[in-house]
């Protein structure tokens, strides 16, 4: 996927702290969510579409990702 980024609004977590040690995320037309290093804007970004964002979000909510103990 070559998506043009140039135009993403990109937004931090309001749990992120302010530091620059966050992912950002974006969301684009066509039903996509890009995710980026902050310390790197102008570096790579992943492309999810909507469903997949939907089942990771849903899966952070419900730990499925959690460490184990």
């Amino acid at each position: 996927m070559n998506d043009d980024l140039s135009q993403a609004k990109w937004i931090k977590s309001s749990r992120s702290g302010g530091g620059k040690e966050c992912v950002e995320v974006a969301f684009l037309g066509g039903n996509a969510v890009g995710v980026r290093d902050s310390k790197n804007p102008s570096g790579p970004a992943l492309i999810f579409g909507a469903a997949e964002w939907d089942a990771f979000t849903a899966g952070i909510a419900t730990g499925e990702f959690s460490r184990p103990k």
